[in-house]
Formats: structure tokens, C-alpha cells, sequence
């Protein structure tokens, strides 16, 4: 499967990590995705997909067409057609506020229909990208419907939590959130209804979520892996929450999910790879 990505210019930077498109077979169809930092744009442009969420009583979803998601705080699995032609957006935890109308807090753990945040959107990229479009052409079309749609004068609190937001993602979540209500002249109770407005969930699991990514991005299965050594300098002081973490959040325990990889390895720059893995 082909992989074409890219930053996309101001000021969509400011709210997303990347524009990326997938196109080809898969060399695995399920994949089990742990929470990362991102919310997320889906455009499917190949056959349906599915998506089950690890909450037995939610039910499976199919989409042709493309979704939403919001900022996760479990993990799902994630099951490509058999031929894949996806653009995917991956927004920073905060971003994907000034492109909806609604909070984010209704998107937390959930997958959406595009057309029902966006009416017709997917119909009006379908007609311009066609079936013989370039990846770089696909981008392009994505980003300006993006463009079209971020709304100019940002809602109220967006600017707080995108600057305390970033302060997570540079420590990876290991900035208390007391320092930052006490850097941004707020409380902490203010703090938290602006994330759950803007990223829908708290400062605080944004956090967890952070330092659960920087720990599960630098394990290289190739080697030894010293799983104290990682979790302590990811941030985890305790060995007992660490190993309920890892296990609520991939539903391994670091020795399965080590021994998962050793059999199936992340394709290195392949930026699907990462984090998410084979669901057996």
C-alpha cells in the first residue's frame, strides 16, 4: 500500500499534522488502533470500510463514503476493503474545532458520517478527484475544501486550549495541568470545559494520551526493550498503572504486544505503522 502525505500550509498547520493518502492493498486488513493525540477526517474513496469500537455494546459500523472521529480515549479496530483508496487527516487534538459545528465533546469516541457534519462534501471531492486522480492531486482537492471550511474568527477558548494543547504535545504530556492553568491565569475548572468544548475530553487525558503515544512510538521491537526504563521516561512512576494503561489501551500486555510486532513489524516510514497494529 502506498503511503503520500504532507504538512499542509498556514494556517491549516496551526490545527493539523497532516494530509495523507492510501492507496493499494493492505498488507494487513485489521488493525487494532490504540488512542492517540488526534482527531480525525476519513474520505473513502475505495470500498466500505469498518470500524468496531472495544465497547462491546457499541455496534459496528460500515462506511462507504467517509467519517469523523473524534479524539479517542480507547481503542477501536480498524478493517480496510481490499483495496484501499483513503485520504485520511490527522488534526492535532484541539484542530478539528474550527472545521464544525458542534463540540467536540459529541465526537469524543465516536465515529460520524461526513455529511453529517459537512453536507455533500464527500459527493463534491468524489466529482473532482474522479478514479484516475493523483495522490497529489487528492491532497490538493482535500486542502482546499479544509481551507473553505475553517472558520476565520476562532470560537471562544480556542486560543487558550491550543496553547496549552501544544504545551502537552512538546512534553508529551508532562506538564501538570496546575502549571498550566497557573501559566494561563485560569481554573483549572475552566481549563477542563474548554478542552471538553475544544478536544472533548480534559487536559488531563489529553496528557495520558500524549505520554501513552511517546511511549508506544519509541518501542522498537527489533531490540531488547527495557519496559520500566521506557515507561519511567515516558512518565509512568507506577509499574502497576502502567501495565493496566498499556493493556486498556492496546488490550495487550507489553509482553503480547512486543511479541505481536516481533511477528508482524511496523514498516519503517510508514506512517500508518505506527502505533496501530495487527488485530489477529
Amino acid at each position: 500500500m502506498q503511503y503520500v502525505g504532507r504538512v499542509p500550509g498556514a494556517p491549516l498547520d496551526r490545527f493539523i499534522d497532516d494530509i495523507y493518502c492510501l492507496t493499494g492493498m493492505p498488507r494487513h486488513r485489521r488493525m487494532n488502533v490504540p488512542p492517540m493525540p488526534s482527531a480525525h477526517l476519513f474520505i473513502n474513496l475505495g470500498g466500505p470500510a469498518r470500524l468496531w469500537d472495544s465497547d462491546p455494546s457499541v455496534p459496528p459500523a460500515t462506511f462507504i463514503d467517509g467519517w469523523f472521529m473524534g479524539v479517542w480515549t480507547r481503542r477501536f479496530v480498524f478493517e480496510y476493503p481490499a483495496w484501499v483508496r483513503l485520504v485520511g487527516v490527522h488534526f492535532k487534538p484541539w484542530g478539528i474545532s474550527p472545521f464544525i459545528d458542534m463540540p467536540a465533546s459529541e465526537l469524543r469516541d465516536r465515529w460520524v458520517p461526513v455529511d453529517a457534519v459537512w453536507q455533500r462534501s464527500v459527493d463534491r471531492i468524489r466529482n473532482q478527484v474522479g478514479d484516475i486522480a493523483s495522490a497529489a492531486e487528492t491532497l490538493r482537492v482535500v486542502e482546499e475544501e479544509l481551507r473553505a471550511r475553517l472558520v476565520e474568527a476562532p470560537s471562544r477558548g480556542l486560543d487558550l486550549v491550543q496553547h496549552t494543547g501544544g504545551r502537552l504535545a512538546i512534553s508529551h504530556g508532562a506538564v501538570p495541568v496546575g502549571a498550566l492553568t497557573d501559566a494561563a491565569g485560569v481554573s483549572v475548572n475552566h481549563l477542563a470545559t474548554q478542552f471538553k468544548s475544544h478536544v472533548g475530553v480534559t487536559p488531563k487525558r489529553v496528557a495520558r494520551i500524549y505520554r501513552f503515544a511517546r511511549l508506544i512510538l519509541s518501542v522498537d521491537a527489533r531490540r531488547p526493550v527495557d519496559w520500566p526504563e521506557l515507561a519511567h521516561t515516558a512518565g509512568y512512576f507506577d509499574q502497576a498503572h502502567f501495565s493496566k494503561e498499556f493493556k486498556d489501551f492496546t488490550g495487550h500486555t507489553p509482553t503480547e504486544y512486543l511479541a505481536l510486532r516481533r511477528r508482524f513489524p511496523a514498516e519503517l516510514g510508514f506512517p500508518p505503522d505506527n502505533g496501530p497494529m495487527p488485530a489477529e
